[in-house]
């Protein structure tokens, strides 16, 4: 049986303060697969991910990348595994759209050429041609272009596993739709592992093959739209799922 790309094995990581952030995490992510976790502020969402790219370690349980934990390895080699998109992409403002698609194929060596290919690839498939965009910097473009361009840095160098925090929030509601739109579109196509934080349920169940539902750094449930609306695994669940939406 093939290893999920990430797992969760009873993790737990506390804040400084020693209030659980994470208390007992178990989930799995597989290959191919978007699963986004939700759940109210401070439930452990983006601690999640910092614990798998190890921006934070652990207090205690595993964290495994296709079967190998991730504290044997070296943390820059890892990150150069996956894609991380947060809010606004994240994006360096002096260099320009196609410097920052760019990053991690330089960082890994790839050649010039190769590497301003792929960015033309990737920049096209985010609806951003390079022949209009590649030279432009940060500042020039609309806030989701910017976040087309924090998606199209993610998947440059073709990793296996994509990190997405609230990738989506800063938008305005139409270039929201337009690039969950796209999310779906592109994500058929690369076959890549997902886990998405967002604070929106809608945008989790149209976007995630199965949604994970977090409260006190616990997943209450985890399942897909069908099974969390017509079965909720408890009362927090079906608060959460009926507070949270229109």
């Amino acid at each position: 049986m093939t290893a999920p790309a990430i797992e969760f094995r009873e993790v737990r990581k506390s804040y400084a303060a020693g209030r659980p952030a994470l208390d007992g995490l178990t989930l799995s992510v597989g290959g191919g697969e978007t699963v986004a976790l939700v759940g109210p502020s401070g439930c452990g969402k983006t601690t999640a991910l910092k614990l798998v790219n190890r921006l934070l370690e652990p207090d205690s349980g595993e964290i495994l990348f296709f079967g190998r934990p991730v504290v044997r390895e070296e943390p820059v080699a890892l990150r150069r595994q996956l894609g991380y998109v947060i809010q606004e992409g994240g994006l360096l403002p002096h260099w320009s759209v196609s410097e920052n698609v760019e990053t991690v194929p330089r960082l890994l060596g790839w050649d010039p050429k190769k590497r301003r290919a792929r960015a033309e690839e990737v920049l096209a498939m985010v609806q951003l041609p390079a022949s209009e965009f590649a030279d432009r910097r940060p500042r020039e473009l609309s806030g989701g272009q910017r976040q087309r361009v924090g998606v199209a840095r993610a998947l440059a160098a073709n990793p296996p596993v994509v990190l997405m925090d609230e990738p989506f929030g800063a938008l305005d509601p139409l270039a929201r739709r337009a690039i969950q739109q796209e999310f779906l579109a592109w994500k058929g196509k690369l076959d890549k592992a997902v886990l998405l934080v967002t604070h929106d349920l809608e945008e989790a169940f149209l976007l995630a093959d199965r949604v994970a539902v977090l409260y006190q750094g616990k997943v209450r449930q985890a399942g897909t739209r069908g099974e969390i609306l017509s079965r909720p695994a408890d009362s927090f669940v079906s608060d959460f799922v009926s507070g949270s939406r229109p």
